[in-house]
């Protein structure tokens, strides 16, 4: 028997997002949703560490979705950490004080897990045809890719080069240099080998990517036609030709000048330039016409599964 309500706490590297639902057999309805960026990775997640200013952002916000769940009677609580956690030295103990001082216990995911989740989102968003799919899900910390279908994914990775990461590696001059950019082509070409000799076995001929860095872009380009995102719309259209120019202009821009662009949220401002640049590398494996971007992502999928929507069959990780 599924609960009722439950509560669905997805503590990414940047961001941390609660989402409160009400559940049924076939469907759930929204009760509530908020983002907060926690930005847990920043100065730390290259030492693999959660720095202590992180941690008091995190708990600070915890302290807040925990009051916001209780108002809501809520005792179904799933929390789940992925990359700045997992690869912590302290994540342990940053796990066990949530316990102890929230009474949220906190499951730390694997990547593969991770992967896993995100391609149970991006299947109940609908955003999967009959084509075979490259999804892509860019977090903070880790880069998740699945080559997969509606009915099953065949391949899934998580890639720990995150936008945090790839931020600490790269982007050390804003406007970001020619010379980063090349040095970041260059470490993504490095660690992405797997990928690319997934993409050649599978040959998927269309790329979703899910929440965050597409949403932002897909807000962007909406803004450029004056229109408005539908509440109840998941997934949506960009033209490959519209990401270029998006991508191209964001390179040339500061910070000041990006938070400028109609559609940029001040969460995305700092990665989104690395994530752009990774999304130029994909489209040289797989070069479609069309993004598809979905907004569900780990945390739908974690509410697929408890409907038991997910998928039947175990994907290959390799």
């Amino acid at each position: 028997m599924i609960p009722n309500k439950a509560a669905i706490i997805d503590m990414g590297t940047n961001t941390f997002h609660l989402l409160l639902v009400e559940l049924y057999e076939d469907r759930f309805h929204t009760i509530y949703k908020e983002k907060i960026p926690v930005k847990i990775g920043q100065g730390g997640i290259s030492q693999n560490l959660i720095h202590p200013d992180a941690q008091k952002r995190a708990f600070h916000t915890l302290k807040h979705f925990r009051s916001l769940i209780d108002g809501e009677s809520i005792k179904s609580v799933f929390a789940f950490a992925t990359s700045a956690v997992r690869n912590a030295e302290n994540g342990p103990a940053f796990v066990r004080e949530i316990k102890e001082s929230f009474g949220i216990s906190v499951n730390v995911i694997d990547g593969n897990e991770e992967a896993q989740m995100i391609y149970e989102g991006i299947r109940f968003s609908g955003s999967l045809n009959g084509q075979t799919a490259l999804m892509m899900d860019i977090g903070g910390g880790s880069v998740e890719f699945i080559i997969g279908t509606a009915n099953e994914a065949f391949w899934r990775k998580s890639f720990e080069i995150g936008g945090q990461r790839m931020l600490d590696l790269f982007h050390y001059h804003d406007p970001i240099h020619s010379e980063e950019v090349d040095n970041l082509t260059a470490y993504l070409k490095e660690n992405l080998f797997e990928l690319q000799e997934a993409v050649d076995l599978y040959r998927p001929t269309a790329l979703v990517g899910a929440s965050g860095t597409f949403d932002t872009l897909t807000d962007i380009y909406y803004h450029t036609l004056k229109l408005q995102k539908t509440k109840n719309q998941q997934v949506f259209q960009l033209p490959r030709k519209s990401f270029d120019e998006i991508a191209d202009k964001l390179l040339t821009l500061n910070k000041e000048e990006r938070l400028k662009i109609p559609g940029m949220i001040p969460m995305r401002v700092d990665m989104i330039v690395v994530a752009s640049c990774l999304i130029k590398f994909i489209l040289q494996m797989v070069p479609v016409d069309v993004l598809t971007c979905s907004n569900f992502a780990l945390k739908e999928g974690a509410i697929a599964q408890l409907m038991g929507k997910h998928s039947l069959a175990p994907a290959v990780s390799r």
